[in-house]
């Protein structure tokens, strides 16, 4: 399923810079090709994966990425790949099972204590490995009325503590929207946190702008940002300063990767993140086994290589640097450790 673009509000931040920016990302694998300089017969295969889940790169990720490097860690991320149109056993639509536990329209309950609610269907890039590559957004991004369900639901459960506003990507919504549903969520007594999952601050860090940080400013909740992050190029100067401005409002700051075959899958690549991350103010957090998502299983690390990575890993980094390896296995009441 194709991710639609951020549904915007009237009047609401229309003319800002980064929704400038999220409406401009390049969208056709011609161009992408073009823009990079790469090799022209590469373009068939990317017209196949883009069939399936299009292409989406904003300029301020573009900028990253090396040119006339077919193997680049960010290009990989990003560019479509003939090999996402082969079937490949145990690669399903859906490997978290994810729509066995949806009691509300746009909320997930798989663990206690907390709660996902799918707060945005768009993203501001389409990673090609992504577990959601398949979600049926269109089921699942209510509107403010439609919200109700989902908040009854948590004012009905004083078990959830936790709120985490994920999508698609949830600060693709405008700020208006985010600033009510956050302000929904915190009238919620029994609600202490809220955590954001979003890659938004480092593929166009100009998202954390005045608007953004002054809902977040405003909340009572606790506040935790997940940011996701496979390699230490995705982290320049800009997406330095947006980290910044989060912490100075308050925001704890982690991340999680996915381990990708060709990307991060070996121990200078992931010493090399750990360390870039903590310099920007970032914690590691998980490093995620691949999720068996339909399309992605080029990407694929047996289990068994990536214990012998992070064992590895843990001879060149202190302890506070090392992500939890982990896989998320459906049914499960937590990540499961590997």
């Amino acid at each position: 399923m194709m991710i639609a673009a951020a549904r915007l509000e009237p009047g609401a931040d229309a003319a800002a810079p980064w929704q400038r920016q999220l409406s401009g990302a390049i969208r056709d694998p011609r161009q992408l090709l073009e823009r990079l300089g790469l090799d022209a017969r590469l373009l068939d295969g990317a017209r196949a994966g883009h069939v399936l889940f299009e292409v989406r790169v904003p300029e301020a990720y573009l900028a990253r990425i090396a040119r006339q490097a077919p193997d680049d860690p960010l290009l990989r991320q990003v560019l479509p790949l003939e090999e996402e149109t082969r079937s490949a056993e145990g690669y399903v639509l859906d490997p978290l099972e994810e729509a066995q536990h949806r009691p509300a329209r746009g909320l997930i309950h798989k663990y206690a204590g907390r709660v996902l609610l799918i707060a945005s269907p768009a993203c501001a890039v389409n990673c090609r490995y992504c577990f959601r590559r398949h979600f049926p957004y269109a089921d699942n991004s209510p509107s403010r009325a439609q919200w109700q369900e989902a908040l009854d639901y948590l004012r009905g459960d004083d078990s959830i503590h936790e709120a985490i506003l994920s999508g698609g990507d949830p600060l693709a919504a405008s700020d208006r929207q985010l600033g009510w549903l956050v302000g929904e969520l915190e009238a919620i007594p029994h609600l202490k946190r809220l955590r954001i999952h979003t890659r938004l601050p480092v593929v166009i860090p100009d998202r954390v702008d005045d608007a953004l940080l002054g809902w977040i400013n405003a909340t009572r909740l606790q506040k935790v940002m997940v940011l996701h992050i496979n390699h230490a190029n995705e982290i320049d100067q800009t997406v330095v300063d947006a980290c910044t401005r989060l912490k100075k409002a308050g925001v704890t700051l982690l991340n999680q990767s996915v381990l990708l075959r060709g990307v991060n899958d070996n121990v200078a690549t992931l010493a090399a993140l750990s360390e870039r991350l903590f310099e920007a103010g970032i914690l590691p957090y998980y490093l995620h086994v691949l999720d068996p998502v339909q399309g992605a299983a080029h990407f694929d690390v047996p289990d068994d290589e990536a214990r012998t990575l992070v064992s590895r890993l843990r001879s060149h980094l202190p302890g506070f640097l090392m992500p939890r390896l982990v896989r998320e296995v459906s049914g499960e009441a937590s990540k499961t450790p590997l």
